[in-house]
């Protein structure tokens, strides 16, 4: 081999070895934020504090919303309502068995409750008990809308085919005036519903489904039901979580989690579904800024606009009268009443 060819083999693996090299390293920059292993923590630092954003600065801050009183399954306040008369006791068992097989009346919940003749208190009919009454009731209004006459109507019938095998008597109310309570009702959730959403979105270096995960988990949240959300729940169990993180469930199914390339997140609150108590906006703001902090992003608004912190506090001060106005009409956020009404 001549000593041109030697130096154009040469000359070809260098340049060969420079790409290989390039593509090598322009795979690791552009590849996700993977997750690391948690070192040992260091020395606390006294004076060293977690990012928050304190709302206790406004007038009438959400500290001082009224707690939430316990009510009965059904409420007039928000169910049309009707009383059946029995002639003698009815048994759960029987009660149950005569129960309509849906609990639904259209888009709206139906439910049936037994005046237990022990107790003395309505409840749902339970095997070895006993009722001297019975009570059922549909939802006026709710995330889909008003109750209509042909749901209201569905309504009598469900009862009346109830009230029937015990030779009952049921009381309806008018259903002009229930449709009307419907669509004042859902005037005002319409008027009084809020669900907030932030977007965090990576400045430059996408992350991995991991990453988001273990930084997630840092501030609380836990594996939701569905892949791609992650939520951080309630203070006491059973309630719905304070605040729901999701991203693109394509990307928590795939083959190789690790090499799927999420860009933005979604932080999303359903004010009247949360307790006053649990301060969840204040607490979403803290998580938002210290998400984007840690993983290097940006808070922003669905449109990619970033959202400044003055703009945080202007919803701050919104969400307090909302919580207020909610409470002063008996339907306390994360109040039963409430759950019912906005779902």
């Amino acid at each position: 081999m001549s000593n041109l060819q030697i130096g154009l083999a040469i000359s070809g693996a260098l340049v060969l070895a420079g790409v290989v090299g390039y593509n090598a390293w322009s795979t690791r920059k552009n590849a996700p934020r993977q997750a690391q292993p948690d070192a040992a923590p260091p020395a606390q630092d006294s004076t060293a504090r977690e990012p928050e954003f304190d709302l206790s600065v406004f007038d009438g801050g959400l500290a001082s919303v009224p707690s939430i009183e316990k009510r009965p399954a059904l409420d007039a306040l928000i169910d049309a309502v009707a009383d059946i008369g029995l002639e003698s006791a009815v048994s759960g068992e029987a009660a149950l068995a005569a129960m309509p097989q849906t609990r639904r009346v259209g888009s709206k919940p139906f439910a049936l409750e037994g005046l237990n003749e022990l107790t003395r208190e309505w409840e749902t009919p339970a095997p070895g008990q006993r009722y001297s009454a019975f009570q059922t009731g549909v939802q006026l209004a709710n995330r889909t809308g008003a109750l209509n006459e042909i749901e209201f109507s569905e309504f009598v019938q469900k009862t009346q085919g109830f009230a029937d095998q015990f030779n009952g008597t049921p009381e309806f109310p008018e259903m002009r005036d229930e449709v009307a309570r419907a669509k004042e009702l859902d005037q005002f959730a319409s008027d009084h519903d809020a669900q907030l959403g932030f977007t965090l979105r990576a400045k430059k270096t996408a992350w991995s489904p991991g990453y988001v995960q273990q930084h997630a988990a840092r501030r609380g949240f836990v594996a939701g039901a569905l892949p791609g959300r992650m939520v951080l729940p309630a203070s006491e169990p059973g309630l719905p979580p304070v605040l729901d993180l999701s991203f693109d469930t394509q990307a928590a199914l795939a083959d190789d989690p690790a090499q799927s390339a999420i860009h933005a997140l979604t932080l999303s609150l359903d004010v009247p579904l949360v307790r006053a108590e649990e301060q969840a906006f204040e607490r979403m703001c803290d998580v938002a800024i210290a998400l984007a902090a840690s993983m290097d992003g940006l808070i922003t608004d669905d449109n990619g606009r970033i959202i400044p912190i003055d703009g945080l506090a202007m919803i701050g001060t919104d969400l307090a009268q909302l919580y207020a106005t909610l409470a002063e009409h008996d339907l306390a956020a994360g109040s039963a009443l409430a759950r019912r009404l906005f779902s």
